[in-house]
């Protein structure tokens, strides 16, 4: 039922995007980059080191002329790597998601250089789907959806190569241990860097 909820949520997320007025720019093309992830346990004695993942997609962007506001909708499949210290037992889970992230940027019209480069500023929603397994060890499960809030910044150079940083925030559960095991109570969200590199037609 969750998952039927995101992806009415993910539904209006998109159409909202389209819904920008007719006289916006439009560019689309393929993003690729890598993702550094950690988990944010809710008990201290869970921890978790920073690992390395990737993601390619496709991204589309509205440019509403003049007043520098824009829109970016993507499709992404991201790989997130985890990996836990319990105790003295060390577990690893490669996590793949589709994620759709959805974001507002602000782009700062500087005088002189604005043809070739433009900084900007992001924030918006993003919803992940997992495809990879959902059993870690017998001991986790991880969530079918997990949801966030990003927030970052980057630049575009000649109005067609984007650079882009953001930071995810976990906003739901990521994983869950399963009832009855010495982890009951311990439950993580996900935190992570992006950075993308994407070229826009």
């Amino acid at each position: 039922m969750k998952s039927v909820k995101a992806l009415l949520i993910t539904l209006v997320m998109i159409f909202g995007a389209s819904a920008i007025p007719a006289s916006a720019q439009f560019k689309f093309g393929p993003k690729v980059g890598v993702t550094v992830n950690n988990m944010h346990f809710n008990k201290s004695v869970m921890d978790a080191d920073n690992q390395t993942g990737w993601t390619a997609g496709l991204m589309g962007e509205f440019t509403v002329p003049v007043i520098g506001i824009s829109a970016d909708i993507s499709a992404m499949y991201v790989r997130r790597n985890a990996k836990f210290a319990y105790e003295n037992n060390i577990s690893k889970d490669n996590r793949d998601y589709i994620e759709i992230p959805l974001n507002i940027k602000y782009k700062l019209g500087l005088p002189v250089i604005s043809k070739f480069v433009v900084p900007y500023l992001g924030l918006g929603p993003s919803v992940s789907f997992l495809t990879s397994r959902r059993n870690i060890e017998q001991a986790y499960k991880n969530k079918s959806v997990d949801w966030a809030l990003n927030f970052g910044f980057g630049v575009q150079l000649l109005s067609h190569i984007d650079l882009n940083a953001r930071y995810g925030l976990g906003l739901t559960k990521a994983i869950s241990p399963f009832a009855g095991t010495d982890k009951a109570g311990i439950e993580g969200k996900n935190r992570y860097w992006t950075i993308t590199l994407g070229y826009l037609f």
